[in-house]
């Protein structure tokens, strides 16, 4: 998807996941592409620079559980609760200005209420099998 391949340019995706990482977040990749290979899937995360592990949900019953429309679509999950979900920021279209994920953390991790609980997730559509 062009939208993950953007996030993943420059590292972007990558930093994020390492400076939260580094504060005790446990960050997943997951893929629910029905199609998805797990070689192919691993050789695209270490030519990336990723740390974080990739799930995959061939059969798409997490992404399914979660909702998940698009890729990316972004949730922050703590005690069994979604915290945020939706867009990794507010770029859909645009240069990003507002990174939700990052202030969403931000604010969980200072003890604050997650300001911005939603937003519209954007990007390429989950490819789910079909009939399942």
């Amino acid at each position: 998807c062009p939208v993950v391949q953007r996030h993943y340019k420059d590292d972007a995706m990558q930093n994020l996941a390492k400076k939260w990482m580094k504060k005790g977040v446990i960050w997943w990749a997951i893929d629910s592409t029905n199609y998805a290979k797990a070689e192919a899937v691993e050789e695209w995360r270490v030519a990336k620079k990723a740390d974080q592990p990739i799930l995959l949900d061939p059969t798409g019953d997490v992404g399914r559980a979660y909702g998940a429309k698009t890729t990316p679509h972004m949730y922050i999950v703590k005690d069994g609760a979604i915290l945020y979900q939706g867009g990794i920021d507010d770029g859909a279209k645009d240069d990003a200005t507002v990174n939700y994920v990052d202030k969403a953390l931000a604010e969980i991790s200072e003890g604050k209420a997650v300001s911005e609980p939603k937003a519209p997730p954007y990007g390429c559509s989950v490819k789910y099998p079909s009939g399942a």
